[in-house]
């Protein structure tokens, strides 16, 4: 018996099929109506799952719905990473959608800043972008070469990952960047999330690491047991430690502020997992061959 299964059981770990296996569900969030919102990147639209009774309804949206978040106005926005805008979804299934100021920009991360805007990553331009909830959008360079995740700090700035720049960029709202190199040669950041302990925490999918990142711009590595997991997103869980999917090995991940790492196997290595979010109590990660998981959490 794993570590897992002796710490919760071997009936923690449950998942529910939400779409065709083509469809792609890639990111989610927890809706302001209490529901589990994802992307389905492949089929061109976001989905709501029912808390109640786990019926999902499916909203058709641009082109490459990808990274998904909950804004302060009470809907969902979204990048659409193919139709290069971002979109915005109500929890009654209103759909709109605002341009970006550079054209082709590949938009990735989005998050909800600490100013009341949305804050996304023209992945493809270098470029990081502000979107008011009324669509009055604003772009700044980005500190360093593809940024992809971003999130909100605890010292009031945007924190993203630079993917092919092998740092961490954070700008403040008003648009001066700065960028930490890693410690790691190609280390490809992806996911960030702000930790329970006033540090940034990150994925080196192309290293098999877990970074954390203090606001000064202080960085440790904490390399996974297998080299080859390919970690992709990660979020803060509700125990108080950090939660990531491992796309190469089909897992999920957890790293206590200590850096004490467990990892967890999904039913299959080939699943994908992508996008993971804390939602009612547990952390649920979107499988790209068409399922959602639920990984429950015990004190």
């Amino acid at each position: 018996m794993n570590e897992f299964n002796e710490r919760y059981g071997t009936d923690s770990v449950r998942e529910f099929t939400v779409s065709d296996a083509d469809a792609g569900p890639y990111s989610l969030a927890e809706g302001p109506d209490g529901a589990l919102w994802f992307t389905l990147v492949h089929r061109g639209a976001v989905a709501r799952r029912d808390p109640d009774d786990g019926r999902v309804t499916v909203h058709p949206v641009g082109d490459g719905p990808t990274v998904i978040t909950a804004g302060p106005d009470g809907a969902l926005w979204f990048t659409e990473y193919r139709a290069h805008r971002i979109g915005r979804l109500t929890p009654g299934g209103a759909y709109s959608s605002f341009a970006p100021r550079t054209p082709e920009g590949g938009p990735f991360g989005i998050t909800a800043g600490p100013d009341g805007a949305l804050w996304f990553t023209l992945s493809s331009a270098d470029r990081v972008g502000r979107v008011t909830v009324d669509g009055e959008v604003t772009e700044y360079p980005a500190p360093g070469a593809f940024p992809s995740a971003l999130t909100t700090g605890p010292d009031g700035a945007l924190w993203c990952t630079l993917n092919q720049g092998n740092a961490v960029g954070r700008l403040t709202t008003d648009g001066h960047g700065t960028a930490y190199p890693l410690p790691t040669e190609g280390a490809g950041p992806v996911g960030i999330a702000a930790g329970p302990d006033g540090a940034l925490w990150f994925t080196e999918i192309g290293a098999g690491r877990i970074g954390r990142i203090t606001v000064d711009g202080a960085v440790t590595e904490y390399p996974l047991p297998d080299p080859a997991a390919r970690p992709h997103a990660v979020t803060a869980g509700p125990d108080g430690a950090l939660w990531f999917t491992e796309w190469g090995g089909g897992r999920v991940g957890r790293i206590t502020a200590d850096g004490h790492v467990s990892s967890y196997p999904l039913s299959r290595t080939d699943c994908e997992p992508h996008g993971i979010t804390a939602h009612d109590g547990a952390l649920w990660c979107a499988l790209e061959t068409g399922s959602l998981a639920r990984i429950e959490v015990r004190p």
